[in-house]
């Protein structure tokens, strides 16, 4: 005679089930990608780009050669986008006449009134440019927004950090640049 289990106990073990292989499957893809020659690793050479500001300027890596650069991958609806802008304009007016080069870059194709509303609104005081291909954002292997990019001079990178930037951490990452 065979015991029935009761259905919420199959439905339990079945969830349980599925998400056990789910997560099994994501640690194999996480392994197998993380050694992928593909991956941008820090002191790694900055993959050249070009991009056209909101202003209709056309902007490329190579004019900000010999700068410090921080290449910001935003969401206009971003939290941590909203609340670390003005650290960003702050530390971009104090350092910007020593070099200090900043650009936030979307990536996802958002309508031009949309951006041009968010860098108003934010009070945005470097370049902001779209990407509407992706391929910056390819190129640097960004999958999650926001994303900041830090380049050394000579465009190695020197930081990536996910989600907020706050002043300490500019300061940690960009002094040895800014004396």
């Amino acid at each position: 005679m065979t015991r029935r289990i009761p259905s919420s106990r199959r439905q339990a073990r079945r969830r349980s089930l599925v998400f056990r292989v789910l997560l099994l499957s994501l640690v194999v893809l996480a392994g197998c990608n993380a050694d992928s020659p593909a991956n941008l690793k820090i002191g790694d050479s900055a993959p050249a780009f070009t991009v056209q500001s909101l202003e209709g300027n056309v902007i490329s890596l190579a004019d900000y050669q010999g700068l410090p650069v921080v290449v910001r991958f935003i969401l206009t609806d971003c939290k941590y986008c909203r609340a670390d802008t003005p650290v960003l304009n702050d530390y971009y007016a104090r350092y910007g006449a020593k070099g200090l080069r900043v650009l936030y870059v979307d990536t996802l194709g958002i309508e031009r009134a949309t951006l041009e509303a968010f860098a108003r609104e934010l009070d945005i005081r470097f370049p902001v440019a779209r990407d509407v291909s992706g391929r910056v954002a390819a190129s640097y292997k960004v999958k999650v927004l926001p994303q900041t990019i830090i380049l050394s001079p000579d465009h190695k990178i020197i930081a990536a950090i996910l989600g907020g930037v706050s002043e300490p951490e500019l300061n940690r990452v960009l002094s040895p640049y800014l004396q």
